[in-house]
């Protein structure tokens, strides 16, 4: 059993179980391909798509320089409401704030 904020508590049985505690919370997911998103986790499914409100997308651009060091450029996004699919995710591995 977890322990929830005020000593409530909470039956976690399976992995997806921390997840549904996370429903109507800020997340931080991270994706494949250099990019992130924060946002309030709305819903999800056992294949863990996600639904998203209020997402920052982060995305990290890597250009090879002549010299010997390499330039990441960053790209934020905004978006009122994001579906992510579950194959996204390279190890389907979520945390929360």
């Amino acid at each position: 059993m977890a322990e929830i904020g005020d000593g409530d508590q909470v039956a976690v049985s399976e992995p997806l179980d921390l997840v549904r505690l996370s429903l109507d919370e800020i997340v931080f997911v991270k994706l494949r391909g250099d990019r992130e998103l924060k946002g309030r986790l709305h819903a999800y499914d056992s294949h863990c798509n996600l639904i998203l409100g209020d997402v920052e997308e982060t995305v990290y651009l890597v250009e090879d320089d002549d010299e010997e060091d390499d330039l990441v450029k960053t790209i934020k996004k905004q978006s009122e409401m994001l579906f992510v699919r579950g194959e996204l995710l390279p190890v389907r591995v979520i945390t929360w704030f």
